[in-house]
């Protein structure tokens, strides 16, 4: 009874939503074994990771679709220090879209290359207007064929238009979007703690057929994310904050980092860590009035982490199938990454899910785009920890740097 009680024990905790990260290095480990000692049967578990990926292919276009009406229709309105709010939030979009041109530029001067289990090649347009009429066709794609077919971009223009227009709904309607929304997310965080499971598939697969080579292109993709996320954190943000406040930035980032940053690297959620940016804010003496707005708004679309892993993520996969970028196409994905990083779902790794919709620029099919979104599950570890601290030290240092500038404090209260 006792053997039985501390097995019981053992399973519960592995499957420990707490513990997701140590599952996953488990799985890599497992994975990594399996297919260096036993290849064949290495090539068997695939079966495992095939089938996380079409979970992940399945839930992404809804996913999507709901999360950008739902956060849309229930978008609070306020009169509450208006002009701070909206700097804040431009702020907020600015660092998203210079961690994405920083995520571009890095990837150019660092191609990185994938292992993907099938070599499917990719379809690039042949023109600049062939790239821009691809685009906007996609873009006005039937919305039921946009779940059905995949189209990323489909699916955020529709979620983009019904958002807008269920902000005029009845209370009841827009509290039921919501919901779905968020039952939409519990599903996805089911997905996700299958993820060291679909993770020990893809690793001992991958080993198996390419060989223990393959991991340190993973290592290598894994370095490229975290040193544009440094970059954003000390360059992009330092400069913002230095040009708006004219002061030394470095006290305010790596205060916020210290305080926001460590518990967000560990919590891997920017929800999660609103609490605790509430608290860094009222340390910091900044006016509730503000901080009360921007945090939970800026951990719903400041995503500067997110725009740099689907920036990342996408191009990795562009040069794998031997596609050429050219300036227009870039442009775009800059544009792309930084819209679907404000969508990105609150879940652990939630970004990975939305690569499909920037690789779609490039005519990459949706089946390689979620074999990407599944190496990204394999760096999550690091990838996803990095990310969030980003995200959400980001926030306090941007509402600070707005009270700063305005000459805003607690007193204006």
């Amino acid at each position: 009874m006792l053997a039985l009680n501390t097995y019981k024990g053992v399973v519960m905790a592995l499957f420990d939503s707490k513990k997701l990260v140590l599952r996953i290095a488990v799985g890599v480990i497992l994975g990594v074994t399996l297919g260096v000692f036993a290849p064949a049967l290495g090539q068997e578990a695939g079966i495992l990771g095939e089938l996380f990926v079409g979970l992940l292919k399945a839930i992404a276009p809804m996913l999507v679709l709901v999360l950008v009406t739902s956060a849309l229709a229930n978008l609070q309105r306020t009169q509450t220090s208006r002009p701070a709010i909206s700097l804040t939030v431009l702020l907020y979009l600015l660092g998203t879209v210079g961690a994405a041109v920083v995520a571009l530029l890095l990837s150019l001067m660092f191609p990185q290359q994938l292992h993907l289990l099938s070599a499917v090649d990719g379809n690039p347009p042949g023109s600049v207007l062939a790239v821009l009429a691809d685009v906007l066709k996609r873009m006005v794609d039937n919305p039921i064929n946009a779940l059905i077919e995949a189209n990323f971009l489909a699916c955020l223009v529709w979620g983009l238009l019904f958002g807008i227009s269920f902000r005029s709904a009845p209370d009841n309607i827009r509290h039921a979007l919501a919901s779905v929304s968020e039952r939409l997310t519990e599903i996805v965080r089911w997905i996700i703690q299958l993820a060291p499971v679909g993770i020990f598939g893809l690793v001992s697969v991958t080993v198996a057929r390419v060989g223990i080579d393959a991991l340190f292109d993973y290592v290598n993709l894994a370095l490229l994310l975290v040193g544009a996320m440094v970059l954003v954190a000390f360059g992009v943000n330092g400069l913002i904050v230095a040009l708006l406040t004219g002061k030394n930035p470095y006290p305010l980032i790596l205060a916020c980092l210290r305080d926001s940053g460590i518990t967000a690297f560990f919590t891997r959620s920017s929800a999660a860590n609103i609490p605790v940016n509430l608290a860094l804010a009222e340390r910091l003496g900044l006016p509730s009035s503000l901080y009360s707005v921007t945090i939970p708004v800026g951990a719903t679309i400041n995503m500067a982490g997110a725009a740099i892993t689907i920036t990342v993520l996408t191009l990795a996969a562009v040069n794998t199938l031997g596609i050429e970028v050219g300036f227009v196409s870039s442009l775009l994905l800059c544009v792309v990454a930084a819209l679907a990083a404000c969508g990105a779902s609150g879940v652990p790794s939630g970004s990975l899910l939305l690569i499909p919709l920037a690789c779609g620029l490039f005519g990459i099919s949706a089946d390689v785009a979620m074999q990407v979104v599944a190496v990204g599950f394999v760096i999550s570890v690091v990838q996803d920890s990095a990310e969030t601290a980003l995200n959400s030290s980001t926030d306090v240092v941007f509402t600070a740097t707005v009270s700063e500038r305005l000459g805003l404090t607690r007193e204006a209260d």
